[in-house]
């Protein structure tokens, strides 16, 4: 059993960062199909503009994100900075405000997982 947390801080600016939040959701993927593993993906920091491509049925990469969805969260306060709280919040993903507005990193290594940044 593995224990993965995949953060997506990539913005979505240059072909790079398509390149990085495409590898992100495949990783996350394979690791949402192995029923003995724990997944958890979060958007944070510039990683949180994805969120309303990827919800956009026409997006080349909104299948992918579909298979990785129900295992996404999206940090709240970057979701704030960077201007997509409101769809963040018409998509219904959940928020994570555990340490002053953003996910808790530590936490995640407290519990055993590794941490791979995108």
């Amino acid at each position: 059993m593995a224990k993965a947390a995949i953060v997506i801080l990539a913005g979505n600016e240059s072909h790079a960062d398509y390149g990085r939040m495409a590898n992100a959701l495949e990783a996350a993927k394979e690791f949402a199909e192995n029923d003995a593993d724990e997944l958890e993906l979060i958007f944070d920091g510039a990683g949180t503009q994805w969120i309303p491509e990827l919800e956009d049925e026409d997006s080349d990469y909104h299948e992918l994100y579909q298979a990785v969805r129900d295992d996404a969260a999206v940090c709240d306060y970057c979701s704030g900075a960077f201007g997509v709280d409101e769809a963040v919040a018409d998509a219904g993903l959940v928020t994570l405000d555990d340490y002053d507005g953003h996910p808790s990193i530590r936490s995640l290594v407290d519990d055993d997982y590794e941490i791979i940044t995108f």
